[in-house]
């Protein structure tokens, strides 16, 4: 059973800094690309990053570059999103997802068209 579960989300000031993780189980984690999307209230969901089976690859939203970045240890089958100088409009319940079979991307899926995603973790901006 594939499993993924996020953690690391909290209330921040804007400007700060917030590590999200997401641990997977039940497949081969190490084969498939992973990928972050975000919910904020009231909006569907929002692609923000994806990284290769490896690592070596990794994609961003346009609002997300130079702030956001994402990693992976294939050791520990867990996926990291390092988020940097936050914005009020970064607040939103973020999810970690994944689509079998994909190893990288040659155009990365919508938001919405992953096979799991896991329960998410709340990010909260605010003064």
């Amino acid at each position: 059973e594939v499993q993924l579960v996020e953690s690391g989300g909290g209330l921040v000031q804007p400007g700060g800094s917030l590590r999200l993780s997401c641990a997977a189980s039940g497949f081969s984690f190490d084969d498939w690309a992973m990928s972050w999307v975000r919910q904020a209230p009231g909006k569907g969901l929002e692609w923000v990053s994806s990284i290769n089976f490896d690592g070596y690859k990794t994609y961003y939203a346009e609002s997300m570059k130079g702030r956001f970045t994402v990693s992976r240890d294939n050791a520990k089958n867990t996926v990291y999103l390092q988020m940097n100088s936050l914005k009020f409009e970064d607040t939103a319940v973020y999810y970690c997802a994944v689509k079998i079979g994909y190893s990288d991307y040659i155009e990365v899926p919508l938001a919405n068209e992953y096979d799991y995603y896991g329960q998410g973790t709340q990010v909260t901006v605010s003064s």
